[in-house]
Parts: structure tokens; C-alpha cells; sequence
């Protein structure tokens, strides 16, 4: 239904050329880098400051409008759909950075602020800021979503990361949680409850972060193995011996045949792990012979170093495009992209299971993983218009979530909940689920903060009725 004519003069007057109901501008913001259907907003508002959130918010509850928090819209799971209509706040121009503390190794920054330019703000201080989960993120949806991406082993994710934030809350209210110490034993820890809450508690308006010291050397390496198991124990073993390595990513065959034909490298087309190591000129040769000796005897062989920046740079750009190059092997195709993580004793029974299913499926995946973490994706290549691919490729999904389940794993390492894994997530945590709708239902009571996202709708009605 469209917005209500107050609401709409309200915003036009107040933002004037900042509040769009404009078809182009509306499906912009209406999709994601999911395979869910395009979902609209009936208009969306440009925010340059808390003050101005507030007052979004205000009228949103005021005239019963639900709003959905935008960052870079590069999700995966529907986050940004709307799909109960309503305005999106798209916080892209609250992009300033408030404060570098170099001797404290902090930063505090808008939510419209990207890794990226953190990191290009960071230059010439010795620090950077390393979770990379492959998009240009805004570091507001990152925290939303608990991002992580390939540094996350040595590094952590967002919720390691995220030392404190301002929210406005769907009463108005702005409040801030945690702060720039590094520990703190003060009261309920309400940062933890916002990181991963995906714009469903609150409307996040300043993050607080963590910055690391840049490493004195780094080096990356390809090394291809005999099969995927073979691969995975390399994994296994390198992180039972506290190797500290700053990535270890797993392509498989597939995968690695998608990246040379989109990135035009001349990888060795087998399964294949990608390294990084981050420390002294005298550690990372450590790191490097270690790990190269575990992987010899798993049957690893074609170590091939990439010292240079450009050459890393290269090799790591390659990996953050096996999406598209994923969806590059078929014309015509759209990917159903989900992730699971498992305990890394696990790994190697989820992935090889993963594979027989694929095989059994006669479908075409991809598998690529964050493996140091336990964390793997596989992207399902389907033709929209043919129903059984759909069909064989979502019972596809389900087998890979139930068998990471089974294994004591989670249902998504890093792409959140969304619209795609609500019933998932009940699975994995069962009357936890009711809990997280009574919390929702206290601090939202209106259930305008991007309603249908994370929670399923019955555990949701439930906890609104009570």
C-alpha cells in the first residue's frame, strides 16, 4: 500500500530532494546480491545524522510506516527487502569518520562508512582494520549482519571487532552501548545484542571499532591437492598446531575452473588452498614452511608464492570474485548462495557430503570456504525458469544446513538470517527463538524496524500476542 499522504509531505518537506518515491530510485533499494525477488520500498529517505534518524523514526511510528535500514546493499539472505513495503533509510551519505585514535587503536565512524575507505583513512598509521568479507561493505551492515570474511581466523568477525554503538531505538530514544575500552564488566551487553540483529532492534548510527597494527611482512600462496578431503586436513592440522595464519581460503576444482575463466589467472585446476601470512619477515617464513610441510604430506604440491602487494592483491581479488564468476559458468543462471560452519574436526565431513549431494542433485555448485574458521559457501547455479532446477536446488540448501546442523554447526557462518533461513534458525535454536521474539516485541513494539527478516513469522505473532 503506498505511504500515507502526511508522511510523505512530512519527509519531501523536511528532506526535500534527500526523499525519493521514484521507480528507479525505489528498485535500487528493492534488491540485493540475493536470489530472492525484487521486493520495493514505497520510498526511500538519504540521512545525514542521528538527529535527522530520529526524526525518520519518529514519523515512521507515527503514522505506523515500517523501515528498513540500508547500507551497500550487498547482503545475501533479503535483508534489505521489502518485503512489507514501507520507507527505506538509506544511511550511504552518513559516511563521515568521527575519530581515528591511533594510540588506542580505535576508530568511530558512520554507519555509511566502507571498509575500503577505513582503511584508505588509515594509511600511514601502522593500523588497519581487517574484516574483509569481500563487498565494499558499509560498516553498519557489517555490524547488522556480524560480517567476517577471509581474515576472520586470525582476526575474529564484527562481533570481535565492534567495541561499542549509538542506536536509535524504535521509541526514538538514542543510546550508546560498550565504548572505546577493551573490556568492561558494567551491565548487560547490549553491543552483542545489536551486532548480527540485521536493522531488526535498532537503527545503527555510529560504530566504534577496533583497528589491528599493520604486519611487517605478508606473503600468500597456492597450493593445489589431490582431492577436497586431502585439502581439508591440511586445515585440520594447521590450525590444531596453532599455526597463526591470517587466511586460509578452499576453492574447489570447479571453483578455481570459474576463477581462471572470469579473472583470467592460470591456477591449477584442482582443489586448491589460497594462504596469507601475516607477521615478521622471520614468522611468516615460519608459518610458510610449516603449513608447506603439512600440506606436503596431505599430498599438496605447486606451492606458488605471491610476495609482491600487486601480486597478492591479485590473487585475493580473484577470490572475492568467485561469486560472479560462479554465475559466469552458466548463461543466463542465478545463484542461491548459502553458507554454513561447522567445528574444524567437522569440515571435512561436511564438505565431503556436500559434494555426493551436488553430484546427486546434477546440479552445478561451486564450493568455496573461509575453511580455517569451519566456514564454507556453495553457490547453486539455477535457471529461474525452470522449476525442477529451483526445486532440486533449494532441497539442495536444505540437506547442506540440516548436515551442518547435525555436525554441531551453524545454519550460516556469516551471511545472517535474512528472509532465506528463518526456519533454520529455529531449528538450531529452538524456545532460544521465542526469547529473541520477546526482545524484538519489548524494544519494537510496533514491529516497524525491517519486519520479516530474522524471526519466523509465528514465533514473531506469538511474541506480539503475549
Amino acid at each position: 500500500m503506498p505511504l500515507p499522504t502526511p508522511f510523505t509531505a512530512a519527509l519531501a518537506e523536511r528532506f526535500g530532494k534527500r526523499f525519493s518515491t521514484a521507480e528507479a530510485v525505489r528498485t535500487h533499494h528493492g534488491h540485493d546480491e540475493s536470489h530472492f525477488s525484487d521486493a520495493l520500498p514505497d520510498g526511500v529517505v538519504w540521512a545525514h545524522s542521528t538527529a535527522e534518524v530520529v526524526e525518520i523514526v519518529n514519523l515512521c511510528r507515527e503514522h505506523r510506516v515500517p523501515l528498513i535500514p540500508y547500507g551497500a546493499g550487498s547482503s545475501l539472505e533479503g535483508h534489505i527487502l521489502a518485503v512489507n513495503g514501507g520507507l527505506c533509510l538509506d544511511l550511504s551519505e552518513m559516511n563521515q569518520i568521527v575519530a581515528i585514535h591511533g594510540e588506542d587503536m580505535d576508530a568511530v565512524v558512520q554507519p555509511g562508512v566502507s571498509r575500503k575507505t577505513l582503511n584508505a583513512a588509515l594509511h600511514g598509521t601502522g593500523l588497519f582494520f581487517p574484516i574483509d568479507p569481500g563487498a565494499d561493505a558499509s560498516l553498519g551492515g557489517m555490524v547488522s549482519t556480524r560480517a567476517s570474511g577471509t581474515n576472520a581466523v586470525r582476526y575474529g568477525t564484527m562481533r570481535e571487532n565492534t567495541l561499542g554503538l549509538e542506536v536509535v531505538m524504535a521509541d526514538g530514544r538514542v543510546i550508546r552501548t560498550g565504548g572505546r575500552a577493551r573490556k568492561s564488566s558494567a551491565g548487560y551487553d547490549l553491543t552483542r545484542l545489536f551486532v548480527g540483529s540485521e536493522g531488526t532492534l535498532g537503527v545503527i548510527t555510529e560504530v566504534t571499532v577496533r583497528l589491528h597494527p599493520l604486519p611487517e611482512a605478508m606473503s600468500s600462496a597456492t597450493c593445489a591437492f589431490p582431492d577436497v578431503a586431502s585439502a581439508v586436513q591440511t586445515v585440520i592440522q594447521t590450525i590444531q598446531l596453532g599455526v597463526p595464519v591470517a587466511r586460509i581460503e578452499l576453492l574447489d576444482a570447479l571453483t578455481v575452473h570459474a576463477v581462471n575463466r572470469y579473472s583470467k589467472t592460470t591456477l591449477r585446476e584442482a582443489p586448491m588452498l589460497f594462504f596469507e601470512f601475516h607477521g615478521s619477515p622471520t614468522g611468516v617464513e615460519e608459518q610458510a614452511q610449516t603449513v608447506q610441510e603439512i600440506a606436503r604430506d596431505n599430498g599438496g604440491e605447486g606451492f606458488e608464492w605471491a610476495t609482491r602487494q600487486e601480486d597478492r592483491n591479485r590473487l585475493w581479488q580473484a577470490r572475492h570474485q568467485v561469486l560472479h564468476a560462479s554465475i559466469n559458468l552458466v548463461p543466463d543462471c542465478k545463484a542461491i548462495s548459502t553458507d554454513v560452519c561447522v567445528p574444524i574436526s567437522r569440515l571435512a565431513e561436511a564438505i565431503t557430503g556436500t559434494q555426493d549431494d551436488i553430484a546427486a542433485s546434477g546440479l552445478i555448485a561451486p564450493i568455496v570456504g573461509h575453511v580455517g574458521d569451519g566456514n564454507f559457501h556453495v553457490v547453486i547455479l539455477t535457471h529461474p525458469d525452470q522449476p525442477e532446477q529451483v526445486e532440486a536446488a533449494e532441497a539442495l540448501g536444505r540437506r547442506i544446513v540440516e548436515r551442518a546442523l547435525a555436525l554441531d554447526g551453524t545454519c550460516t557462518g556469516e551471511h545472517g538470517i535474512g528472509i532465506g533461513k528463518q526456519d533454520f534458525l529455529l531449528a538450531e535454536h529452538g524456545d532460544a527463538v521465542a526469547v529473541m521474539a520477546s526482545l524484538k516485541a519489548t524494544l519494537d513494539p510496533l514491529n516497524l524496524l525491517n519486519p520479516g527478516k530474522v524471526l519466523p513469522p509465528g514465533v514473531v505473532q506469538a511474541a506480539y500476542r503475549a
